[in-house]
């Protein structure tokens, strides 16, 4: 199968190439790793942001990367990528040419935009477009309120991504319920969710030194809705309750200490530190080389994964593939990946008295938390493996493509039988 993705903010050799990236650059990268190995041949469309780069980056057999002009060749917020869609659709359209691809794949409701331009212009029939959402912004709205930097188009805009792409992939079951309620059809929606890359994050393999007896982890980017401050707030209460050998390792933010200090949520978190008591027992890292990630996860008795929302959280998956109990906000896509009780403890939103209660059971019992990394593990390996996920979305692509309808597209799809 000839695969288009349009990913217009973010690109996957941030994340191919070790650098720190978000959730849809991994996802973005991975997922079309997998297609490939597969045997389908994957063109990946995202924004030039550097006059540097090359048009094209051959990344392995079957996989490619297209860098397009839209807009300045500079790196912009992604909220300010709106008014350069057609320019984007325009250049997947020129690059199609006279041979479209199988199915287009978009990501992010921006880049949706572009794919259904370019694939309502490509030929008489079109090309199927399946689209995966990673962020909605009615549930950002929802928790951030004013703080919201959503260009206001997008209230309208986006559902009609939803309503117009031939298939959307929510990424966990809560998200099914929020695409209904924004007049996406039900029939229309499949659930594939995030991977994780099972090679690097494993239980085997070394743990860095940490220096008190326990020690819990917090990673992602340093933004208030990660509830990073949460889980410092926790670090206090266990303080309190009398378990004083914890420190708190916070991975995110800059890579180096001169942006950590300039970062006005490090120095927040900072702040709120010191004014607990407990700044002694915080180490804030910054960015962390992807094959670094393992150890630092190996080395923490639990991770926190608190934010107010979450449309699905690659970190819980990691961690659990690294046999590391999660301890998790019942949001989300959290609710899918970590299962109470049984790989991680959920814990209610915004609630650090929770939060430090679930911490102390998993430090001073940890027997159970042990139990509960190996089943994590074996959730992870199961259920989250990217090649799973691959599959999955294989299957959304043909339900988009309508084979049954078009036996003669059926026969000339590439890859791996279904």
């Amino acid at each position: 199968m000839r695969i288009s993705m349009v990913s217009e903010h973010a690109s996957p050799l941030a994340a191919l190439g070790g650098v720190d990236a978000g959730g849809q650059n991994v996802h973005v990268a991975a997922l079309s790793v997998a297609l490939a190995a597969r045997g389908h041949t994957v063109q990946v469309y995202t924004r030039r942001d550097d006059p540097g780069l090359p048009d094209r980056v051959q990344v392995q057999d079957g996989l490619e990367v297209v860098h397009l002009t839209a807009g300045p060749a500079l790196p912009l917020p992604k909220d300010d990528l709106l008014p350069y869609m057609g320019q984007l659709a325009g250049g997947v359209l020129a690059d199609w040419g006279t041979e479209p691809p199988d199915v287009v794949h978009s990501h992010f409701w921006m880049s949706g935009l572009a794919a259904l331009e370019a694939a309502r212009s490509a030929g008489d029939e079109g090309v199927p477009v399946v689209h995966t959402f990673h962020a909605l912004g009615t549930v950002k709205k929802r928790h951030q309120g004013a703080e919201d930097t959503s260009p206001p188009e997008r209230a309208w805009l986006e559902p009609s991504v939803g309503r117009r792409a031939d298939r959307v992939l929510a990424t966990c079951s809560d998200e099914v319920f929020e695409l209904k309620a924004i007049g996406v059809p039900g029939s229309r929606i499949s659930i594939a969710p995030c991977g994780v890359d099972l090679s690097l994050f494993s239980s085997s393999g070394p743990a860095e030194p940490r220096g008190r007896r326990h020690r819990i982890a917090a990673v992602g980017r340093l933004v208030p809705r990660k509830g990073v401050d949460l889980a410092i707030r926790a670090l206090a209460l266990l303080r309190d309750e009398g378990l004083e050998d914890v420190e708190l390792l916070i991975v995110g933010g800059s890579s180096d200490s001169a942006g950590l200090e300039s970062d006005p949520e490090a120095r927040r978190l900072l702040a709120l530190a010191r004014s607990l008591d407990v700044a002694d027992r915080v180490l804030l890292r910054g960015q962390v080389p992807r094959e670094q990630m393992p150890a630092v996860l190996r080395s923490a008795d639990a991770v926190v994964c608190a934010p107010w929302y979450e449309p699905f959280g690659i970190v819980p998956l990691e961690a659990m593939a690294c046999g590391v109990p999660v301890v998790a906000s019942a949001v989300g896509g959290l609710i899918d990946t970590v299962v109470h009780g049984r790989t991680g403890l959920h814990v209610p939103p915004r609630d650090p008295a929770a939060l430090a209660a679930a911490l102390s059971e998993l430090l001073q019992n940890p027997r159970y938390a042990r139990r509960l990394g190996v089943a994590g593990k074996q959730r992870a390996s199961a259920r989250y493996s990217w090649d799973r996920v691959a599959l999955e979305t294989e299957q959304a692509y043909q339900l988009a493509l309508g084979t049954a309808a078009r036996p003669g597209r059926l026969q000339s799809l590439g890859g791996k039988a279904l």
